[in-house]
């Protein structure tokens, strides 16, 4: 069996991998929490770590360990409350993973899967060119310089160690217990709100939370993911219209998309201080997944319609 250390097993995405691992027996895990959680997992050994700094010490975490695949960071927040938060970013998401790194290469770690973000591509992409994972990066905002900092000094550290890299940028992950956007659009749906957004004609990729844990999975071993970067998604673009039909019809519920034009849209957004928001619902975002596909002999397991059939299923549960 694989020995296995996943850091931030207690986020969105470090959970669904956790609960992945866990229910696979080629696989023996160590996960690593901020706060240990108060009930015991069968077969799963923890362990303290409370910050991800340049001076973390990783030496009991890796012990006797095999695979790293680090999900913990400084995540992208829509409200910044630091002076200066690419210094924040950079200190977790750049200086903090470069520490566990050094000291995994050190410890003869064999493989560092690493999870990045499709920031490092961009922020958009024009309808007709969807991004790749060859194409030169160019990050737009802190959260993304962090990443891919990272991943610039992840690759050297590999040259120079021979521990094989692995790098994985998703585009927006959804699944149960999603939250922020993707939330307030479920939301809005159940509870019959009409919406101006039937007239977007765009290009976005998304990939579902089991559809990207699929792919986390096939990295630990595929001998052709060392020293490589992968973008993943559904392999189905859908423009934000059609987003919001299927998720309505997951949630059993009509959408009331009204058509109003795009411009307008993107026109009132900006005098309403709201161009983020506005280029999330209208620009494109779509990433080609070939290189994905083909060097790792992987498809998506899991369609579009049933991962939005889980999300809304969740969502309907747990709704308050």
């Amino acid at each position: 069996m694989t020995r296995i250390l996943l850091t931030g097993a207690s986020g969105f995405i470090g959970a669904a991998v956790q609960a992945s691992l866990l229910n696979d027996r080629r696989f023996t895990l160590r996960a690593v929490y901020r706060q240990l959680p108060t009930q015991s997992v069968p077969g799963l050994q923890v362990c303290q770590i409370s910050d991800l700094t340049r001076d973390t010490d990783w030496q009991t975490a890796l012990g006797n360990i095999e695979v790293v695949i680090h999900c913990a960071a400084r995540v992208h927040v829509m409200k910044e409350h630091e002076a200066d938060s690419l210094a924040a970013f950079r200190r977790v998401n750049v200086q903090g993973t470069l520490c566990l790194a050094e000291q995994a290469a050190q410890a003869g770690i064999r493989r560092f899967v690493y999870l990045s973000s499709i920031k490092v591509n961009g922020e958009g992409t024009s309808a007709e060119r969807p991004y790749t994972a060859d194409d030169q990066p160019d990050p737009q905002d802190p959260y993304g310089v962090s990443k891919w900092e990272a991943e610039q000094g992840l690759q050297a550290l590999a040259a120079r160690t021979g521990m094989e890299v692995v790098i994985i940028r998703p585009v927006l992950v959804y699944g149960p217990g999603v939250k922020a956007n993707f939330r307030n659009m479920m939301s809005w749906l159940n509870r019959g709100i009409p919406l101006p957004l039937g007239a977007i004609a765009n290009k976005r990729s998304l990939v579902a939370m089991d559809n990207l844990v699929d792919l986390i999975v096939r990295c630990i071993h595929h001998p052709a993911a060392a020293q490589q970067v992968f973008l993943v998604s559904d392999d189905e673009d859908l423009s934000t219209s059609q987003l919001l039909r299927r998720m309505a019809r997951a949630l059993g519920r009509p959408a009331y998309l009204l058509p109003v034009p795009m411009r307008l849209l993107s026109s009132v957004a900006q005098l309403l201080g709201k161009k983020a928001l506005s280029q999330r619902l209208c620009g494109s975002l779509a990433v080609d997944i070939e290189k994905t596909k083909t060097l790792l002999e992987w498809s998506p397991p899991l369609g579009v319609d049933d991962a939005l059939a889980k999300t809304a299923k969740h969502f309907l549960a747990h709704r308050k």
